[in-house]
């Protein structure tokens, strides 16, 4: 999720959140243009959708007992949507930040601390926020793949991040998978953007697994996760506009 350079920033087609009050306005307020989330109307729906994840990236989401996945259609060529989000990070224009700081581990996208409001205590220069204040640490993200490139036997130009969640409230999986339009799937766009978390509560399937605790949840993850892709969209497609201008 690039971060432009100064001199474009003025002609953006989304603004920069500044603060946990803009996280709050931009992300969990805002109702997004787009709706993104992928419904299940059946278990056999979601059944589905596991098996197509195991066959796409070869992990099972049968073993959790949440699965959420978003899902949206942008204009811009599968190669360039991953090169960007190959530059996500705690800069990046279209995630909150200021609320779930991404915290790259020696500048890389292998590992990550999400951290609460801030830098963790467990990131260089973690120390030295305000009065060095220790920020809570959300979760850990450990990569299990980062396809780059597509497979040489994949017709779809498939690209992802995949990684294990550990380390706080998720544990399980989280993944940003991009390829070419399916056009016998109704697809359109060029290129399809799934953002897909599985995981249990602390591990546990019984927290997991109670309703208030998961509606909960989930209200406020798909809120944030449709607007994310929605502003990743706009960026996106207005970025590849002004690279096809002479």
């Amino acid at each position: 999720m690039e971060t432009p350079t100064d001199h474009i920033t003025p002609q953006l087609p989304i603004r920069r959140s500044t603060n946990v009050f803009s996280d709050i306005r931009y992300y969990f307020i805002h109702r997004p243009e787009k709706k993104t989330r992928v419904r299940f109307n059946s278990e056999e729906d979601r059944h589905r959708y596991s098996e197509s994840i195991m066959q796409r990236v070869g992990i099972d989401v049968d073993q959790y007992k949440l699965l959420n996945i978003h899902r949206i259609g942008i204009e811009v060529p599968s190669s360039i949507l991953f090169d960007d989000l190959m530059k996500w990070n705690g800069d990046s224009i279209c995630w909150p930040n200021h609320i779930a700081r991404v915290n790259l581990q020696d500048n890389k996208l292998d590992n990550i601390l999400i951290s609460l409001f801030g830098k963790s205590a467990k990131s260089p220069g973690g120390h030295d926020g305000f009065f060095s204040f220790r920020f809570p640490q959300l979760f850990i993200m450990e990569a299990l793949r980062i396809q780059a490139t597509p497979s040489p036997i994949d017709t779809d130009n498939a690209r992802y991040l995949l990684y294990k969640c550990s380390g706080g409230y998720p544990i399980g999986v989280f993944s940003m998978y991009v390829r070419s339009s399916i056009p016998e799937r109704g697809e359109s766009a060029m290129s399809q953007l799934f953002i897909m978390v599985s995981f249990n509560f602390y591990g546990k399937k019984s927290l997991s697994g109670l309703n208030l605790v998961n509606k909960i949840w989930e209200g406020i993850h798909n809120r944030v996760t449709s607007n994310v892709a929605n502003r990743f969209k706009k960026l996106s497609e207005w970025k590849f506009e002004h690279l096809k201008e002479p």
